[in-house]
């Protein structure tokens, strides 16, 4: 599917992939819905930083994905969905699960069953490479098991499959998109760089963390955005899932040692019990296999971890950035 001139509706608009991807998309000439989760301030997330001569070139819909009547009213006349929204830490899934089951599950459902409705051209779910679970193997391709380690990562589980009946049983011209760890400008505080990051910045010199030993792979924001828009453009990507990652990974510890050597190097790093998730329940290892992503289009990463990681400390030393930031409490 081309991009220019198609209307693409994003939901999760307002969070830090989504603001992204809607950035991305208007520069590449799409006519963009931004779904937003509606409240009563009318505030639409990280789209309200955007400079007004970008805002004019977006649509803003304010709803819930839970809603149906909402999700099909912003979706009718659209040709692709890009669906992001969803409820994603896994800290506040332990003690609420319920509304992730009616967010990540339910939300998608009422995606996919109005793409059928409405025959959408194009449907990208997107996924996490927390349904892997511990890596079984590495790297992580689209075949490895899934497993549910958390409430957050079941209920992706079972969005994911719920995309996957939709692509068997109706034909739906679905993609399941699978980022790994993504970062940069506008991530949220309960992820680790920003943790890191913000606490550095706040002139602390001892870094509150939860375990350090497991390993990640960390995408660039731009970099999996890249991703998003190379899956859409190629309709050979439908009906399959697809990683998106870098095939490398690094410890909690040496990415939190990075940062501290760029930021403070005098600071410490303390084990926060308060911040270990429980021992079944921590993902030991992620690192991805990009080759499906690959071999589909033309992607690749263009931004190292470590450039990324300058652009993402730059963009947290705007004071105007780091107001945004709780740096004295734990953030799930």
């Amino acid at each position: 599917m081309q991009v220019k001139d198609r209307r693409i509706l994003v939901t999760g608009a307002d969070g830090f992939i989504g603001s992204h991807l809607v950035e991305r998309l208007v520069e590449l000439g799409a006519d963009v819905t931004a779904f937003t989760l509606y409240n009563s301030f009318n505030t639409w997330g990280w789209i309200d930083s955007f400079p007004p001569e970008l805002k004019k070139k977006i649509k803003v819909f304010p709803g819930d994905i839970r809603d149906p009547n909402g999700v099909r009213t912003a979706m009718e006349g659209c040709d692709a969905v890009l669906h992001l929204a969803a409820l994603i830490a896994i800290p506040f899934s332990y003690h609420s699960p319920d509304s992730y089951v009616d967010t990540n599950i339910k939300g998608t459902l009422n995606i996919l069953q109005a793409a059928r409705d409405y025959k959408i051209k194009r449907v990208l779910v997107t996924s996490t490479s927390e349904v892997y679970g511990t890596a079984q193997y590495v790297p992580i391709d689209e075949r490895h098991p899934f497993q549910g380690q958390s409430p957050y990562s079941a209920t992706k589980i079972g969005a994911d499959r719920l995309a996957e009946s939709f692509y068997r049983s109706f034909s739906l011209p679905v993609t399941i998109v699978r980022p790994f760890n993504t970062f940069g400008p506008r991530q949220s505080a309960r992820a680790i760089i920003p943790t890191i990051i913000s606490q550095l910045l706040a002139r602390k010199d001892q870094i509150h963390l939860g375990s350090i030993s497991p390993t990640r792979d960390f995408v660039f924001v731009l970099d999996t955005v890249e991703g998003f828009v190379e899956i859409l453009k190629n309709d050979g990507c439908i009906g399959e899932e697809i990683n998106i990652a870098t095939g490398s990974e690094v410890t909690m510890g040496d990415l939190a040692q990075k940062l501290i050597s760029k930021i403070n190097p005098k600071a410490t790093v303390l084990c926060d019990e308060e911040r270990l998730r429980p021992g079944k329940s921590e993902v030991e290892r992620l690192m991805g296999d990009n080759a499906k992503l690959r071999k589909l289009t033309e992607w690749l990463p263009r931004v190292s971890l470590d450039e990324g990681l300058v652009r993402t400390v730059d963009w947290f030393s705007k004071a105007e950035n780091l107001q945004r930031y709780k740096t004295d409490i734990y953030n799930i």
